[in-house]
């Protein structure tokens, strides 16, 4: 089928004891049995493959191999597969992926005949020049990005309304406190404000004006207390934030932010990019029969989750794929090979942002200030090797107000491993599967991330090493739809 390698690459012969490399093979596709087999074992045994923990469609082995030259395929489901996105020639009897370890006087030039196995498994004694996955051209990019801004520059908000629902939308005139108690018993990272006076939505209340609310109880210098916060209605927050945020007009006066909000009949790109543009989490659908905009109806709040698990977005961009993968072409490659995402340094390619993380025993208040400097909505947990045990999100703030635990916790006291402890009595609100870490590879195609972001309530993925778990980036939905959106 295949062809016989060397179970053992060429050793130098002062070596009374051959060199053992521990190497690992990672599948990253799937399956529900998975083995490895090559030349190291003559093509004679099948290496079982283990999931790996937080990452059922990934398995992995590590295995002993001499230096040199070996050459593997993977048997998937009682079918040969080889991995596109490593090394591979082309054998006798199909394609095979190649790995040169090195070692003392080894050369990858060819295998010994006199060394190579006994095998009916016929394999090139001499191997080929190997044939990488080429990296993604500009024109493949092109394609994809125009394809993609087509398609949602021709479908409308209008289509992202759920057959039935309820949008929840707050009195600007409430307490803080009542406001985010009701965030937190209807599970909402944020919500709308509506004027009763100017009868129209004035902003948004969110995970952050939380966290900044908590950090200026925790300030000694501050004017707002807690019995405050019984009667402080989200107005007065608002208008107090504004005066600390002021920014000027194009006349040089002061002027409030705007609630950055759509139409229903503004195209799926258009909503997009006000997201992106905004850094907003959502965007308010708004529509008035009205030439005012007077007694607006809010009928959606439109997201890149919302836009990206659109029945017509996804039977395009990632159903139709499956069947034909040239339509867009860039979801072929991994994520490894694009600037995507925040990286650790040195591993991919950074968007110039230092990837934050913390220890379980970091502070609140470190994880509140990180949260707010680095402008990011979530932070990896990671032990001494920087491998991932949690995450602690923006969204995971609201489960503060469940029995009033704000008033009982001080920030720079509280650790983050305790404050999450804090919600575990409550199905998370934002987890896929009571996932609450949602992870994938660097050598994953852009298209399964796609996949896997399109799950309900993923809005983010962290890069880990396959086995250690260890952080390597993390990559978001904003990440996505600004590089597809070129």
């Amino acid at each position: 089928m295949f062809g016989s390698g060397s179970g053992a690459a060429h050793q130098s012969s002062r070596l009374s004891v051959p060199v053992l490399i521990p190497t690992r093979f990672v599948w990253p596709y799937g399956g529900r049995s998975v083995f490895v087999s090559g030349s190291f074992t003559r093509w004679l045994e099948q290496i079982p493959m283990a999931p790996v923990e937080g990452c059922p469609t990934v398995f992995q082995v590590v295995w002993n191999l001499t230096p040199g030259y070996h050459q593997y395929k993977f048997f998937v489901d009682g079918q040969w597969r080889h991995d596109e996105h490593q090394p591979f020639v082309n054998a006798n009897g199909g394609v095979v992926n190649t790995i040169f370890l090195a070692g003392e006087d080894v050369v990858p030039t060819s295998f010994s005949p006199e060394t190579s196995g006994g095998s009916n498994m016929d394999l090139d004694i001499v191997p080929r020049q190997v044939e990488a996955v080429p990296r993604f051209s500009q024109a493949d990019l092109d394609i994809s990005r125009h394809r993609i801004s087509m398609f949602l520059s021709r479908h409308t908000a209008y289509e992202l309304l759920p057959e039935s629902g309820k949008v929840i939308a707050l009195d600007n005139s409430l307490p803080v406190k009542q406001a985010f108690h009701i965030l937190h018993e209807q599970g909402l990272p944020m919500a709308p404000l509506w004027d009763f006076e100017k009868g129209q939505f004035v902003g948004v209340l969110s995970a952050m004006d939380f966290i900044l609310i908590l950090r200026e109880l925790g300030n000694h210098g501050s004017n707002l207390t807690e019995e405050e916060l019984e009667t402080h209605t989200v107005a007065a927050w608002k208008e107090g934030k504004i005066n600390l945020n002021r920014q000027l007009d194009d006349n040089g006066r002061y002027c409030a932010p705007r609630l950055v909000s759509a139409g229903p009949y503004d195209s799926l790109k258009e909503v997009a990019m006000k997201i992106l543009q905004n850094k907003v989490a959502t965007v308010p659908i708004v529509h008035s029969t009205s030439q005012d905009g007077s007694f607006p109806q809010l009928l959606h709040l439109a997201s890149l989750c919302g836009i990206l698990k659109c029945k017509y977005f996804s039977n395009i961009a990632l159903r139709h794929f499956r069947h034909s993968s040239s339509s867009l072409p860039i979801l072929l490659h991994p994520i490894s090979e694009f600037r995507l995402g925040t990286w650790v340094p040195n591993i991919g390619q950074s968007n110039g942002q230092p990837l934050a993380m913390l220890r379980p025993n970091s502070s609140l208040a470190d994880a509140f200030s990180l949260l707010i400097q680095a402008d990011v909505s979530s932070i990896p947990i990671v032990d001494g090797n920087d491998s991932l045990l949690d995450i602690y999100s923006r969204s995971d703030i609201t489960a503060l107000a469940r029995d009033k635990a704000y008033t009982q916790i001080r920030l720079d006291e509280l650790s983050i491993h305790q404050a999450l402890l804090l919600g575990q009595s409550e199905n998370p609100p934002y987890s896929f599967n009571g996932q609450r870490c949602q992870m994938c590879l660097q050598s994953d195609s852009l298209h399964k991330v796609m996949e896997r972001l399109a799950n309900p309530g993923v809005r983010r993925l962290v890069i880990v090493e396959a086995g250690s778990k260890r952080v390597e980036g993390i990559i978001s939905l904003s990440d996505v739809f600004r590089f597809l959106l070129g």
